[in-house]
């Protein structure tokens, strides 16, 4: 069985997760990122359907089909993706706040889960009471909280795979503090040697005198 590399095992550690737990975790946030990029594709295409459609039926559907979207699959999904994104920034060597885009993600992510749950839901409940009561819905209203959530998944979706704009000022103090403690330990390592070569040199000297005064009586 072959040990793996030290840089490896030194990952493993700081990332506080183990590798599978860390995989496993990626697939899931993954998972539901995507579908929540879906869904909310998904829900702009029923609003454009409600703004555009001619007839009362089309309107139904369309609003009644947002409002299923919004109760059933939407806060777990939203919720998932920030639990995951949460776990996943903090099981690894990336932090929640050491560097930029993965703070902005979160904050982009949290203010997002926020809208969808408490104002999108509450717009397509409205809006399926209307169709329902055989009122007219605003239709152009609804197309706006889609819009922008597709906008922002957009963009979260290009920093996580780009990884822009480096580290955050907390980050940057992590990472001095982390080198100068790698410093303190490399000279600790070296003094330590030091002191173990000062102690094995008289040894060796004794051994050479006591030889050399063995070969004389020879």
């Amino acid at each position: 069985m072959t040990n793996p590399p030290r840089g490896r095992r030194r990952d493993n550690r700081r990332s506080g997760l183990p590798r599978p737990a860390r995989r496993a975790v990626l697939v899931v946030h993954v998972i539901v990122s995507v579908g929540w990029l879906g869904l909310t594709l998904c829900l702009l295409t029923l609003a454009v359907a409600g703004a555009a459609g001619g007839s009362a039926a089309t309107d139904e559907m369309a609003y009644r089909a947002m409002r299923t979207f919004g109760d059933w699959l939407l806060p777990p999904v939203a919720l998932l993706t920030l639990v995951s994104g949460v776990v996943l920034s903090l099981g690894t060597h990336w932090g929640l706040a050491r560097h930029r885009w993965v703070w902005v993600k979160f904050l982009m992510t949290l203010g997002l889960a926020a809208a969808s749950l408490i104002v999108l839901r509450t717009d397509l409940d409205h809006a399926a009471a209307q169709v329902g009561a055989g009122e007219q819905v605003d239709g152009a209203q609804l197309l706006f909280g889609p819009s922008v959530s597709l906008a922002s998944y957009v963009f979260i979706t290009a920093i996580s795979v780009l990884k822009p704009w480096g580290l955050t000022r907390y980050g940057q103090r992590r990472k001095a503090a982390e080198q100068a403690a790698r410093e303190a330990g490399g000279a600790t390592g070296a003094t330590a040697g030091a002191r173990a070569d000062a102690s094995v040199a008289p040894s060796a000297g004794g051994k050479a005198v006591a030889a050399e005064a063995t070969d004389r009586a020879a």
